[in-house]
């Protein structure tokens, strides 16, 4: 177990000036405050960006938005581990080590220091048509009704943040490959258990039969270990296997592609 009495700890950064550059680190001896988070921790090290050794740089860059684990945008590796900066406390990372480390994601291309660009993920939920279509429905009347139990299962997966973390920890998702992960397939099983959004089922099971889709998933199930929101995504990757496979034989015996 590690003292937690000291007044100031140390903090390693890994940082990069820009898309184009080699990474470095660079460390920062940080005064201890009760109840900091790691974006508090990184706020303090932007006010005064001095290393350990005396020298002044340029204050660390990162992404957050909500401060609330809410917007996914805070993702890091810390001390090895994938999570949420916002939601991380600087007290229990202390309790087993006397450094925190913080790393950009790997499995994204950074910008800057901290920041990378999760465009990848937007754009997949583009692929798969990730909303429920409404155009020309506005005079139809009441929508079709749904249980308690059916809403409650798709309200799991609509709490998704699109953060990245289930990417990060899953080893078939690469920066060279086009493997979209557990976040795209629980978002295909939340809109088409939707009673509107199934509109589009075909074509979004189109999409994850594809190269990089389901198929390709290796079942390491670190996804499920590291969601920030606990989301039962192996049962979306069992679902939409499934569904998959159903609507293979549908097309095989209906000649449609």
């Amino acid at each position: 177990m590690i003292a937690t009495d000291t007044k100031t700890f140390k903090v390693k950064i890994k940082r990069q000036d820009d898309a184009n550059s080699s990474p470095y680190w660079e460390s920062f001896n940080v005064e201890r405050r009760p109840n900091m988070n790691v974006i508090s921790m990184l706020q303090k090290i932007a006010a005064n960006p001095v290393t350990t050794s005396g020298k002044e740089v340029a204050p660390v860059v990162w992404d957050c938005g909500c401060l609330e684990e809410v917007c996914g945008a805070c993702t890091m590796v810390i001390n090895g581990i994938v999570c949420q900066s916002c939601s991380t406390l600087v007290d229990d990372l202390l309790k087993e080590n006397s450094t925190i480390v913080v790393e950009p994601m790997s499995k994204f291309p950074v910008v800057r220091d901290l920041w990378v660009d999760r465009s990848r993920m937007f754009n997949n939920l583009k692929r798969i048509k990730g909303w429920v279509p409404t155009d020309g429905t506005y005079d139809l009347g009441a929508g079709p009704q749904e249980s308690q139990e059916a809403q409650e299962e798709r309200y799991a997966y609509s709490r998704c943040m699109t953060c990245g973390c289930c990417l990060e920890a899953c080893p078939q998702f690469t920066k060279d490959n086009n493997f979209m992960g557990a976040q795209i397939f629980a978002q295909v099983d939340y809109f088409n258990a939707h009673a509107t959004g199934k509109l589009l089922a075909d074509e979004r099971l189109d999409v994850v039969m594809q190269e990089g889709g389901i198929s390709d998933c290796g079942n390491s199930q670190n996804c499920v270990k590291v969601c920030p929101k606990e989301l039962p995504l192996l049962n979306a990757i069992a679902k939409v296997g499934r569904q998959t496979t159903i609507h293979a034989i549908k097309q095989f015996f209906t000649g449609k592609k």
